[in-house]
């Protein structure tokens, strides 16, 4: 059965605690099978086993206090993120104004014991002044995600932000109404905190554009308008509304405005953008050619075979958007943490607060470090660990010509121990061409090909095309085929001119009951020594010839083979051809396991054999006969040249068939992966430690703050790390890398200076006012200040 799905549009979630609670609004709607939600998207995908009404899904949504609304554009999501992005940097503008004067001057009487005008209470109703707009300017989102949130018995890290700043915001408030000037304030604390968390907002805000910019970028390449022949006459149109079959115009240095198969002219097209490879491809006539590419120097009449949603680019973008969405089998792990991670460290700032006060009688230093427990718990960057990744890697990939359908490919192919290759149109070029045709004596050698070409003319298969294009550029007329049938992996049959033609392998005359002679074996035997897969022709039960049919080894294929190897990974070619023409292949390209003359079932039960001994299987493939394999491999790999059955049964899918690409996109899974575990390592690994080095006070609550947010930008941009590595995988994968291709600091080189300047500017001048601090201690009896802050 077929599921159902729909994406939506995800507002109000702040962490991974925010993740389950939408999840589980969504499950529990009746008809929905499962609801994925991305953080860092902020978008749900829901199947369903029914058709459920997306007001339904919107208003579950709702309900648990959140906003959902129908996915938007790709050019609206990028608006809205980016005003998103703009108004919290001008609220972080606006509070900044007033926190650092509000941290200069605590820091002053702290540090000093100095007041303004020399009036303690003038300066503590200064303070009061200047953090109010910072406590209720910056936090009024921290307050609104906490109620919205505890009406829904959902705790948020808007909570611990809220109840953190708050806590101290208040008495600090106190102190100076009351004018218990003997008692330390800690207004610097919440606005130095309120400061920091929301910058470490806007950098996640704004990396969160760069990190989904794939999608943007694909469906950038998109031409605007296309030149079609109408009645004769060529009329420049907008690219919707080129109709299906019509005839498109391409000249040189036009971007081609559609897919489809060039039916007159040649030329040298520019893939780099959907492929990576710098190198521009010759295409002909009969070739397939992809809208968003560049036509470099010849004039091309093309057929348009596929247009708005159906056109690769459309449906890239869609494979890119799913994959992004998709969660890796390591999330489910976070999401338990995120569940129940806010209330654990609510539990455990209380525990602190009771602990000073009750055991040690300081309830001062105990509020301080709790509030130190409240603000440097980061369930953000729990949250961001995975999406994050998985959509960085899978988009990169995009941009490389590797289309990762879903984020379990990844976990899969860090296990791969054997890959298994299908011959035709994977190492070979999937164009094979008619070499030999042989009579043997019942008909000529002319009206044998036409009437085996006849029988061929309804099928797909890349031979029978070969036969047909032999007898077409002969010159010879075809009759029409009646009766035809295919037979997978072995031949067809049709009626043609009222004689009954079976064309195939042998397995397929010896099963018909058709005797093959002498003569006929042995010019099978001489054209397969020389690497040429055989065809025999029968006419009313009788071998009237044979055909010899040669496809050319893919250049970059040898390559390839090395590149795998080089990982790790054992290789086998598996074809259905004969053993002869398939070691002939398998030479060429270095490889020494070869299953010859196998079935679509025998290509399966290889892989369930490897599996049986405890390996891990990647398959390769293109046609109808490989799809079952590739349903059945841990890792599924389509040629986008292939069938549609075998594009829909693969994982992953490479553009243009090149075969260079696997290691490529293995290298590129395994390397995605890697970015996950290093950010959930620092995710997990930075609560562990941070969280009881505030509880025993030896973190002050401003620089918990700080850490609280570069723990969120840490794994932003180590996520964002693996666009750099992307060349050094594609190389080490024997792949060229184009030139404009951008590397990560070229990409980011804007908001990598900007968090560097915020760092140095912000964190630097903390640290040396924690060494202040931990003097503070010492000299607050002779200072007569009061209490010492936790050091």
């Amino acid at each position: 059965m077929n599921e159902l799905s729909v994406t939506l549009d995800i507002k109000g979630m702040t962490c991974a605690s925010c993740v389950r609670r939408v999840e589980r609004a969504l499950s529990k709607v009746e008809g929905v099978e499962t609801a994925a939600v991305n953080f860092a998207a902020e978008t749900a995908r829901i199947t369903m086993a029914a058709p459920v009404a997306q007001a339904q899904l919107i208003a579950a949504v709702e309900k648990a206090g959140y906003h959902a609304a129908p996915v938007a554009s790709t050019d609206e999501r990028q608006a809205e993120k980016a005003d998103e992005a703009r108004r919290t940097f001008w609220t972080l503008a606006f509070g900044a104004a007033f926190a650092i004067p509000t941290i200069v001057i605590a820091m002053a009487m702290d540090i000093a014991g100095l007041s303004l005008f020399g009036s303690p209470t003038f300066t503590g109703w200064l303070l009061l002044t200047l953090a109010s707009p910072v406590q209720f300017g910056l936090g009024w989102r921290f307050y609104r995600g906490s109620a919205i949130s505890l009406r829904h018995f959902n705790p948020n890290m808007d909570v611990l932000v809220a109840l953190g700043t708050s806590v101290a915001f208040v008495f600090s408030a106190w102190v100076v109404v009351t004018e218990r000037h003997q008692q330390h304030m800690f207004f610097d604390v919440s606005a130095a905190v309120l400061v920091f968390i929301t910058m470490g907002k806007y950098f996640e805000e704004s990396s969160k554009g760069r990190a989904s910019s794939a999608i943007r970028a694909l469906l950038g390449l998109a031409a605007r308008s296309a030149t079609v022949l109408r009645d004769g006459l060529e009329t420049e149109i907008p690219v919707e509304q080129v109709l299906q079959g019509e005839s498109v115009v391409v000249r040189p240095g036009q971007r081609i405005p559609v897919d489809g198969i060039i039916r007159d002219g040649q030329s040298t097209i520019d893939e780099s953008m959907l492929t990576g490879e710098s190198i521009p491809v010759e295409r002909r006539v009969g070739d397939r050619v992809i809208g968003g590419t560049v036509n470099q120097n010849g004039v091309m009449r093309i057929e348009a075979t596929a247009i708005g949603a159906e056109s690769a680019l459309a449906q890239m973008a869609r494979l890119v958007e799913e994959a992004q969405g998709s969660k890796a089998p390591i999330q489910k792990l976070v999401d338990q943490v995120a569940a129940i991670f806010v209330p654990i460290v609510v539990v455990l700032a209380l525990a602190t607060f009771l602990g000073w006060g009750l055991v040690g009688g300081n309830w001062l230093d105990g509020m301080t470090a709790a509030v130190a427990v409240l603000v440097v718990a980061c369930p953000c960057a729990l949250g961001l660990a995975t999406p994050t990744a998985i959509m960085v890697g899978t988009g990169m990939g995009a941009e490389r010509g590797i289309l990762i359908r879903n984020a379990d490919v990844l976990e899969q192919s860090r296990k791969l121990d054997v890959v298994v290759l299908d011959k035709t149109g994977t190492l070979t070029q999937g164009r094979p061409q008619v070499t030999e045709s042989v009579p043997i004596g019942i008909v000529s050698e002319q009206r044998m090909l036409t009437l085996l070409a006849a029988a061929e003319a309804p099928s797909e298969h890349p031979l029978s095309r070969a036969i047909v294009d032999a007898a077409v550029d002969s010159g010879y007329e075809l009759p029409e085929a009646t009766d035809f049938v295919a037979v997978i992996a072995r031949g067809v049959e049709a009626t043609v001119d009222g004689h009954r033609i079976v064309a195939g392998n042998r397995r397929l005359l010896e099963e018909r009951g058709i005797a093959l002679p002498t003569r006929a074996l042995e010019e099978a035997d001489r054209l397969e020594a020389f690497g040429r897969t055989v065809i025999f022709a029968a006419i009313d039960s009788e071998v009237a010839g044979v055909i010899g049919i040669f496809d050319e080894v893919k250049q970059n294929a040898p390559r390839a083979v090395e590149a795998l190897k080089a990982q790790g990974l054992r290789v086998i070619m598996m074809t259905g051809d004969n053993p002869r023409a398939a070691a002939a292949v398998a030479g060429q390209v270095g490889i020494t396991d070869v299953r010859a003359g196998a079935q679509p079932e025998d290509k399966l039960a290889l892989v369930r054999a490897l599996q049986a001994e405890g390996l891990h299987v990647a398959m390769v493939g293109d046609g109808v006969n490989d799809a079952p394999a590739l349903a059945q491999a841990d890792v599924g790999v389509a040629m986008s040249t292939g069938t549609d059955v075998a594009i829909e049964a693969g994982a992953i899918t490479l553009l243009n068939g090149d075969v260079s690409k696997i290691a490529e996109a293995i290298a590129l899974s395994r390397a995605t992966l890697a970015g996950i575990r290093q950010n959930l390592v620092w995710a997990f690994g930075y609560n562990v430690v941070a969280i009881p080095f505030a509880a025993l006070g030896l973190l002050n609550p401003i620089i918990a703050g700080g850490a609280m947010a570069l723990s969120s930008l840490s794994v932003m941009a180590n996520s964002l790390r693996l666009r750099s590595k992307s060349r050094a995988i594609a190389e080490a994968s024997g792949n060229s890398y184009g030139a404009d291709s951008p590397s990560f600091l070229a990409a980011n080189r804007s908001p990598l200076l900007a968090m560097g300047s915020a760092v140095a500017v912000l964190v630097l001048p903390l640290i040396i006012f924690t060494a202040i601090d931990r003097n503070r201690g010492d000299e607050s009896d002779a200072h007569d200040h009061g209490h010492t802050v936790a050091p």
